[in-house]
This record gives structure tokens, C-alpha cells and sequence, in this order.
């Protein structure tokens, strides 16, 4: 079967938005052994548009064609595609009833414009849009199934999961596993998997790098896969920390729920963007009780109880000071741990003896407390993730070792 995916908006060639649909969108499809053929992106451009939804019907089993589906003038993707398939538009009360309502309740004036959303292709049917005011549609031309979704992620995905995927089949003789893992880097990965996996045969291996993690990517039959899963995770071991689309903080989340433990943050240079990645959580609340962004010494003082000759005499990024803040954390939030980052984004402020990329991370218990050291060469903004990420697998190694 062959699944072609076309991207809309001019704002994603110019760079203003990412794509983040086709990162999604294949990942759903290879969870059912289905992927794309290929993908294209095209800006707001009606005869390019035309020309490059035309070609896609003539060859492609499934179309999806995200985006343009809004009522601005560089909304046109129904148009394009009723007019390529030889359909009309037709008002769709109950669509029309829908966008109407959904302005009614928000107390707002509904513009003229807006009603454009509820015009359909002939034969064309309707995918709901709970989220937003344009439904998502379904036809088929020839021998070509097209569906068009609404461009913003809140609004597609739930479309994708609840009304696309179940009008595909389910490809039994292949699946795909994505093995998540953190603490090495991606060519180290490959020099511990590669010759656990090399006399498997039928197996499509794969790696994808991000900072501080790198994804195994598994693809065969189910036999196939399983068997490379159970060898991957031997070689990994204890470098996996989940699998498809797990995120750290989640599987962090997850392990202080099952074990009814509790936790706080002290940050300086990440400056709230651990305690951002545990609260984006849901759930996290039953385990995540404080978060402190000490920037400041007087801050680290006031609010965690590190001494001020610690700070004199080995400074903010250190290992005491770095101690002191996770120790102070967990004694005021009461927790049962508390995680602490002290470090030097950059780029500037480095010296010779406390370099730009220095990072001092601590995670403080009831039993002891651990601070370990690292050098990061990243810039700012990836820096301050990476050391998030390097808290949270400290904290989950932690649990992961722990017998009670």
C-alpha cells in the first residue's frame, strides 16, 4: 500500500513553524506496519498546490493532505481537492450548526468567512473536529483514498487516531518498535546493538538521535522484533528508558506514582525547565510538590538553606553548593527526593577552571545524597535540556536500582 503525505502552509517552508506532523504521522502508521512513501510540503500557492495533490492521486493508495482547511484566503485545500476529484461543494448544515454553536458558547461574533468550513465535497464524509471549527474529510477518487485534516497538532491528532487510522488496515507480518534510551551517545548505541542484532535476518535497524537520547528503531515481523527487542535490551541494559513514544519525565513520573514518593527541584542555570518538563505531565501532581529557580546566590541562601560560606569559598557551580541545594530542597518541600542543576549555560561566564558547559547535577534522599559532575558542549538552549535530562535519569536510575 502505498501512503503519500502532503504538508500545507507557507509557514512551514519558511521556517516559522516546525513540521512536526510527519514525525507523528509515520510513527502512527508504522505502529500498524504501514509507512509513508513520501512526503511533501508545499506553501500557500494554489497551481502548486493543484499540481502537487493532482500527482499524488494518480500514485498513491492513501493521501493524507494536512492544513488549509481554515476559512483565511490561503485556505484552500478543499477547494483544490474537490475541484481535482470532480466533486462540488455542498453546504453541510449540521457542520454549520456545529461552528455556530461553538462560537455561541465562547460569546463570541461568528465572521461570515467562518462559514466556508462547512462546505463539503459531494459524497465527501465528515471527520468531527470537537477542537476546532474545521472538520477533517474523506473521499475517495478512483482508486485513491484522500483524507484532508486541519492543520494545528490539538486538532489533527485526535482526528488521526479516531477517524483516520481506523479506515486503514493493520499489516499483521510487520510491526515496528521504537527502544528509547539516554546516557549514550548515538554511535555508542550502535556499537553495543549492531552485533547483538547481525544475524538477524528480515530486520530493518534503525537509530535517531536527539540531544541526550537516541531512539532504536526495530522494523519486521512480529517474531523478528521481538527477538531484536529482547537482544537490544541486553546489550542497552539499563540504558533503556521506555519505548515508543515514552518521554523521561513521563517514565519519572510514573515510578514516583507506583512507589507513593514524592519529589522537588532546585534549579539555577536550567532556571525552572526541569520543574516544566515533570508539570507538563498529567498526573504529576500527586508526586511533584515544590520547584525552586534559585539564580541568584542570595536566592540559593534564602530559599534552600545553602551556606553562604559554601558559596564563598567554591561557588555557585560546584559540587558543595550543588549539595547543599539538593539536600535544602527535599529538608523544605518534605519530599522524599529532590533533584538539584547548578552549571554554566554560556556562552559566556566560563573560566579556566569552571568551563562554559559545566554542570554539576544532585539528587538528595532520605538515605544520601549523589552529585555527579559532567561537561556538556552544547549551545544555551540545548544545554539546558540536556542537563534536565541528565537530572531526571539520575533520578531514574535511582529508582530503577532501589529495592524498596
Amino acid at each position: 500500500m502505498r501512503i503519500e503525505l502532503i504538508n500545507t502552509g507557507s509557514e512551514l517552508l519558511l521556517g516559522f513553524t516546525t513540521n512536526t506532523h510527519l514525525n507523528y504521522i509515520a510513527q502512527k502508521l508504522g505502529e500498524r506496519g504501514l509507512r509513508l512513501a513520501r512526503q511533501t510540503t508545499v506553501g500557500d500557492d494554489r497551481d502548486e498546490m493543484r499540481a502537487v495533490v493532482n500527482e499524488a492521486l494518480h500514485r498513491a493508495d492513501v493521501l493524507l493532505v494536512t492544513g488549509g482547511l481554515g476559512p483565511t484566503s490561503d485556505d484552500f485545500t478543499r477547494d483544490v481537492v474537490a475541484e481535482l476529484c470532480g466533486r462540488p461543494l455542498q453546504r453541510d448544515e449540521t457542520v454549520a450548526a456545529f461552528i455556530a454553536e461553538r462560537f455561541r458558547r465562547r460569546g463570541l461574533t461568528m465572521p461570515a468567512s467562518v462559514e466556508v468550513q462547512a462546505l463539503v465535497p459531494q459524497g465527501a464524509t465528515v471527520l468531527p473536529n470537537p477542537n476546532g471549527t474545521a472538520p477533517g474529510l474523506f473521499l475517495t477518487h478512483q482508486n485513491c483514498r484522500v483524507f484532508l485534516l486541519p492543520g494545528p497538532p490539538r486538532e489533527l491528532r485526535p482526528m488521526f487516531e479516531e477517524h483516520v487510522l481506523p479506515r486503514l488496515p493493520v499489516i499483521p507480518d510487520k510491526t515496528c518498535r521504537i527502544l528509547r534510551t539516554t546516557g549514550l551517545p548515538e554511535s555508542l548505541v550502535e556499537q553495543r546493538v549492531a552485533p547483538a542484532l547481525a544475524n538477524l535476518t528480515g530486520l530493518e535497524l534503525g537509530y535517531c538521535a536527539r540531544p541526550g537520547e537516541v531512539d532504536v528503531r526495530l522494523i519486521g515481523s512480529p517474531t523478528i522484533v521481538a527477538d531484536a527487542e529482547q537482544r537490544a535490551r541486553t546489550a542497552l541494559a539499563g540504558f533503556i528508558y521506555g519505548t515508543g513514544d515514552d518521554r523521561l519525565e513521563a517514565v519519572i513520573v510514573r515510578e514516583l506514582t507506583a512507589r507513593g514518593h514524592t519529589l522537588a527541584v532546585a534549579e539555577s542555570c536550567t532556571g525552572g525547565l526541569l520543574a516544566h518538563r515533570i508539570t507538563n505531565i498529567s498526573g504529576s501532581s500527586r508526586v511533584f510538590l515544590a520547584g525552586y529557580v534559585t539564580y541568584s546566590n542570595a536566592a540559593k541562601i534564602q530559599m534552600l538553606g545553602v551556606r553562604e560560606a559554601t558559596l564563598q569559598h567554591h561557588g555557585a557551580v560546584s559540587e558543595p553548593t550543588c549539595r547543599e541545594m539538593a539536600e535544602g530542597a527535599r529538608l523544605r518541600s518534605g519530599t522524599d527526593y529532590a533533584l538539584a542543576i547548578t552549571g554554566i549555560a554560556g556562552p559566556t561566564g566560563g573560566t579556566a577552571e569552571k568551563p562554559v558547559g559545566l554542570v554539576f547535577i544532585g539528587l538528595a534522599s532520605a538515605r544520601t545524597t549523589e552529585v555527579v559532575r559532567h561537561q556538556l558542549s552544547f549551545d544555551r538552549e540545548t544545554f539546558k535540556h540536556v542537563a534536565t535530562q541528565l537530572a531526571l535519569d539520575l533520578l531514574r536510575r535511582h529508582l530503577t536500582s532501589s529495592t524498596t
